[in-house]
């Protein structure tokens, strides 16, 4: 962990008796903090919905240079790829960010990577552990199914609001995952949840049109699933969590 970065929240699940726990690790987005979406496991809570997951909330490190939160800075790797329209995999321009970003967005993700290993520490089975986020939060948790060390191998993954960053690097770990899919993690699907707002100024819906070719190019469109909301902007609302909770009864049942 940074020293500019404060330590995660974390919920703990209501039901204390399951024999097999889960856990979501949930990433906020640029600007915001843990305490910004723990409000979430509030609301799934007290409508006794996923009593048996317990919630992680990381805190992103504090960047001097964009004087905020941020899992990487915007102002050395763009926020969204800016202009691009959807390409095929094989002309994808993946040096369109520097160097500096792209590392920036990958010591976060092996930060994350980190607070999974804690929980299998503890006894969570790995496929019992979900990964998501809202905006750049969604950025580092797809970055992390796909081309982390954990690429393919946690129970599923959140996407809300956000996209799927390029760089030459993270093309690396998404083409080595793709052949374990045909290799050592053969028949394992990993269930993906993508969500976006027909109305989003911010991470505009050509974008993450773009986002969900690239991660069914990679993962594959069998554990693949989409939502798009007429008229919602860069925000979470109550029918976007409802289909959230769905999918995630559906990864980790109780």
């Amino acid at each position: 962990m940074s020293p500019n970065q404060k330590p995660p929240q974390r919920i703990e699940a209501l039901s204390t008796n399951s024999s097999k726990p889960a856990t979501i690790i949930f990433l906020h987005g640029y600007g915001d903090d843990a305490d910004g979406l723990m409000n979430v496991a509030q609301q799934f809570q007290s409508a006794n919905k996923l009593p048996h997951l317990n919630w992680i909330f990381p805190n992103a490190p504090f960047n001097q240079e964009a004087m905020s939160n941020a899992w990487y800075p915007p102002t050395s790797f763009s926020p969204i790829p800016v202009g691009r329209s959807s390409k095929p995999e094989d002309e994808e321009d993946d040096d369109e960010f520097n160097e500096e970003g792209e590392d920036d967005s990958l010591q976060s993700v092996e930060y994350i990577c980190g607070l999974i290993d804690e929980e299998v520490k503890k006894g969570v089975e790995i496929e019992r552990i979900v990964v998501g986020g809202f905006s750049q939060g969604c950025a580092i948790s797809l970055i992390l199914a796909l081309a982390s060390r954990y690429a393919g191998k946690i129970g599923g993954v959140v996407g809300l609001s956000g996209y799927l960053p390029r760089g030459p690097k993270i093309k690396a770990g998404r083409e080595k995952y793709k052949a374990q899919k045909g290799g050592e993690q053969a028949g394992k699907v990993m269930k993906i949840f993508l969500a976006h707002g027909t109305k989003d100024m911010l991470v505009p819906m050509r974008v993450y049109r773009d986002t969900k070719a690239r991660v069914a190019h990679t993962a594959g469109e069998e554990g693949l699933e989409t939502h798009e909301y007429q008229g919602m902007s860069h925000v979470l609302s109550g029918p976007e969590l409802r289909d959230m909770c769905i999918f995630l009864e559906k990864v980790v049942p109780e």
